[in-house]
């Protein structure tokens, strides 16, 4: 860590919607406990108060979206120790990315007045397409007890412990009854990686993968599992392409699907 007397820390915002900050915020009392190991040196969500880098710990939120994030991404990597990217949005692009599979100049011309004074990039990437990142904490929003550990884990000088498993397994721990073998309900929880507690599941609503791909998920089989429950093709896609819909196993959905599993919408 560097040669003060307590690490710093740092928080960014690029395109997002400020939830995973917020899930920081929200840590209250363990917030304050990490304050006494650390100093948060940059966090405009919290105090405008700032102190310049270099940083020991970056936390980043958000996309890459116009030619100035990427620029700003570049300085945040150099300015620090270690960089972890925290969120959907700036682990696999987050909703946002959905232009990437569309016009963004079409967008632009429906959504704005004058589009002319905008500037934009065509795609929203993820940060690790940019720079190079320690660690990538999933999740829309991520879960608060992740991030303590995660913080926790760099104060510590080791390796972050986060479980790699799948939404699955957090379903069997809760004895929830798989809502899609029993009821039928499309659920992406066998490819989604774990941190939720399995939050839809145990309400018997089937997993939205808000916490993206686990390491090397069988999505072909997932499709079909889902064209089963009676899906069509087009519902298929949609439920891939939502908050992690830039993450490489869901972009790809659309064309390694086998079209007789498929039904047309």
């Amino acid at each position: 860590m560097s040669t003060v007397s307590k690490p710093s820390l740092a928080v960014w915002k690029f395109a997002s919607c400020d939830g995973c900050q917020l899930t920081l915020l929200d840590c209250e009392d363990e917030l304050l406990a990490v304050t006494d190991r650390l100093d948060i040196a940059y966090f405009l969500e919290a105090s405008s108060a700032t102190v310049a880098g270099p940083y020991d710990l970056s936390l980043v939120e958000g996309s890459i979206t116009t030619p100035d994030d990427v620029e700003r991404i570049l300085e945040v990597r150099r300015q620090s120790r270690f960089l972890v990217t925290i969120g959907a949005c700036a682990t696999a692009g987050g909703i946002q990315a959905l232009r990437n599979f569309t016009d963004v100049e079409e967008l632009l011309r429906i959504v704005y007045a004058t589009p002319a004074f905008l500037s934009t990039l065509g795609t929203s990437t993820a940060i690790s397409e940019h720079v190079d990142v320690d660690f990538e904490l999933r999740g829309c929003p991520i879960d608060r007890s992740q991030l303590l550990e995660v913080i926790g884990a760099y104060l510590a000088g080791r390796d972050p412990e986060i479980p790699s498993h799948s939404v699955c397994v957090e379903c069997k721990q809760k004895t929830n009854v798989c809502v899609m073998v029993a009821h039928g309900t499309p659920c992406l929880g066998p490819i989604t990686h774990a941190g939720c507690g399995a939050l839809c599941p145990t309400f018997n609503r089937g997993c939205y993968g808000c916490f993206g791909p686990v390491e090397s998920p069988n999505t072909d089989a997932m499709a079909g599992a889902l064209a089963v429950t009676g899906l069509s093709a087009g519902a298929i896609d949609r439920l891939f392409h939502t908050f992690n819909a830039w993450s490489e196993p869901f972009r790809d959905m659309s064309v390694s699907v086998p079209a007789p599993t498929r039904r047309q919408p």
